[in-house]
Order: structure tokens, then C-alpha cells, then sequence
């Protein structure tokens, strides 16, 4: 059965997470002083930024839509491409990386919060012997970011035995869900891992709406040769590349447009859709897998046309906006956004 958080989580001191809660807050940690965790991954939107991609320091914008934080603690691998295995390693990245924060060098973060008297008394006290470096850093944000999960949903109550709280339309979803539309099949549930994805990764097409796939498969072939195999954080923010998603990780030829299979608790309020933001709803999201996605040579076998009719397009949007948590969505009604304004 699923626990309301990870044992591990648990047991965490409490000012771990109050210091990681701080840093995720603040703006300090970018280079221009406008950028924190929190913006990409704002609490009034579900812990997501609601752009079609990620912008980093100096409104530069990236390659990838900002996935939500929330339930991150129970994945095993992160970022869209699956490129890192850890929380703590996941929260390393954004802080050094010329499009997200900024930082150079670890050292000009570490000397940045060693002239926060907060911060050298904090981490004095609970890393005594290691103090402030990128790897204490990462790991009080990891801790923070493993108290956000996302329960108590509609569905929530319904599967655990109350037939009234989804309506018709949803129950009638949540058959369509996991018999004709299939949905299932990669956005998996079980009581045990409720979390709406089997942590695949597919080319559904996606990539095939403003590239010719030979052009990627070009490029895929010259970082094969180039031996530019250590660098999968630096190519994933590379507009020329991005797009060929896991192969970046796993230099096979068949993953070239291959991104992860996103949860979809709280689906309702993490829009723009797919790993680029170009689908703007849910019913956008429905209609382009009901159609099959856009054909290309490495497109999934399990992506083949629906023929859903609009009421049954709609009953799936309507299943989906069950899976909205309402301490999340309390959240995000009471949260005041982040903004971009200097500390």
C-alpha cells in the first residue's frame, strides 16, 4: 500500500528540510539574483512554471517544460531524458547550468551563501563536518522537495471505496482509461506505485511536429561520433539536440525521441502538456493520441489511432481532473506566485 511519504522522508531531521525549504525559495542561489527552485517550480502552479518551456537567468528560455516536483521522491530517475539517477543529484543541475541559475562555478555558489550568516549557522549545524558545499546544498533541497506529495484526490477516495465521489462521466472515464483508450498501458496504477506512469520513455511523435526526424537522426549520428558522451546536462539545454530525448542518456538509436511518461496526478493544473509545452490542453493531449501521434520511424508501436468519439475524449479529460489533489490545489489557490523581482 501506498505511504503518505517515503520512509526515508520521515525520518529526516526537520531543519534539513527547513534549510532546503529555504534554499528551493530563494532567488540568491541564481547568478542574477531573479531565479529560484520555486520559479520554475512554483507552489500557486502545482510546482510547475505554466510555460511551454523552462526560463532561466536572463529570461533565457530552455529546451524542456518544467515538470512538477511533486511525488518526485519516488521516482528512480529524473529530468525529462532520465539522465541522472538521484534527487540529490537532480538538484545539483539547475544550480550550475548557464540557462536555468546561472552559478559558474560551485565555488562562486559556495562562497554566495557563506556571506549568508543564515546559511553558514545553519549548515554549520546540521552538516558540522562538511559545511556549505554543492552536495550539502543539493541534499537539504532533496530533503524538502521529498515532503511534497500529492494525495487526496477524488480518485483517491473513490478507489479506496466511496462510489460518489467521481461523477458518471468520470467513471466512465476511468473505464475508457484503462480499457479502450489505453492510457494504462504507460501511465500506469497500482495501490502500490499510484502514480499514473510506468517511468518509461516513448517517442509518441511530439518531436515530429517542427523537425524532420532524419534531420535528428543526423544529429544523433554526429554526437555518436563526436564523442560528446559526458556531457548529457549541457546537450539537453542545446536547442540543436534537445529534441532527441533519451538517446542523449542512452546513444541508442531507437530512443531518438524518446521522453519520459509524465504523472498525471495533478494534471488538471500543469499546463502547457508533453516535454516541449506545445499542447495547451488536456483535451489538446487527448485528441493527439486519439489520432495516433505524428508518425515517425521511431514511433512507439503502442501509439496507433483511438477512434474515440468527443464524448468519450471528454469523459477521459473529465477522469483526469479527478486525479487533482485538494491540498494541492488548496495550494495553489492560496500560494502567492513566484515572481522574478531581485532579493
Amino acid at each position: 500500500m501506498w505511504s503518505p511519504q517515503p520512509t526515508r522522508s520521515s525520518t529526516l531531521p526537520a531543519r534539513k528540510v527547513a534549510l532546503g525549504k529555504a534554499l528551493f525559495f530563494d532567488t540568491r542561489l541564481s547568478t542574477d539574483g531573479r531565479v529560484s527552485c520555486a520559479t520554475c517550480h512554483d507552489p500557486a502552479k502545482a510546482f510547475t512554471s505554466r510555460e511551454p518551456r523552462a526560463v532561466g537567468v536572463n529570461n533565457q528560455i530552455g529546451t524542456r517544460n518544467a515538470p512538477t516536483v511533486l511525488n518526485s521522491a519516488y521516482r528512480d530517475s529524473y529530468f525529462w531524458d532520465g539522465r541522472v539517477r538521484t534527487l540529490d543529484e537532480q538538484a545539483k543541475q539547475p544550480l550550475l547550468n548557464s540557462a536555468e541559475m546561472g552559478m559558474q562555478t560551485e565555488t562562486s555558489l559556495v562562497e554566495r551563501l557563506r556571506n549568508i550568516s543564515e546559511y553558514r549557522r545553519s549548515f554549520r549545524q546540521i552538516y558540522p563536518r562538511r559545511g556549505i558545499t554543492l552536495a550539502t546544498i543539493a541534499q537539504a533541497i532533496a530533503a524538502f522537495e521529498r515532503t511534497l506529495v500529492s494525495r487526496n484526490s477524488a480518485f483517491d477516495r473513490f478507489i479506496q471505496g466511496d462510489a460518489r465521489a467521481l461523477s458518471e462521466n468520470q467513471i466512465t472515464g476511468w473505464e475508457l482509461f484503462r480499457g479502450k483508450a489505453k492510457c494504462i498501458e504507460c501511465h500506469q496504477y497500482t495501490m502500490a506505485s499510484p502514480f499514473f506512469t510506468d517511468s518509461n520513455f516513448y517517442n509518441t511523435g511530439i518531436v515530429a511536429r517542427g523537425h524532420q526526424f532524419s534531420e535528428l537522426a543526423h544529429r544523433a549520428q554526429e554526437i555518436t561520433f563526436s564523442g560528446r558522451g559526458a556531457q548529457n546536462n549541457e546537450l539537453a539545454h542545446d536547442d540543436q539536440v534537445a529534441e532527441l530525448g533519451r538517446f542523449l542518456v542512452t546513444r541508442q538509436p531507437t530512443d531518438i525521441g524518446a521522453f519520459r511518461t509524465p504523472t498525471l496526478r495533478d494534471i488538471e493544473l500543469t499546463w502547457p502538456y508533453m516535454h516541449d509545452g506545445s499542447l495547451g490542453t488536456l483535451l489538446d493531449v487527448v485528441r493527439f493520441y486519439n489520432r495516433g501521434g505524428n508518425a515517425n520511424p521511431n514511433l512507439d508501436a503502442k501509439m496507433r489511432p483511438l477512434n474515440l468519439t468527443d464524448e468519450e475524449m471528454n469523459n477521459l479529460v473529465e477522469f483526469m481532473r479527478a486525479l487533482t489533489s485538494d491540498d494541492v490545489l488548496r495550494q495553489a489557490q492560496t500560494s502567492k506566485p513566484q515572481t522574478r523581482r531581485k532579493t
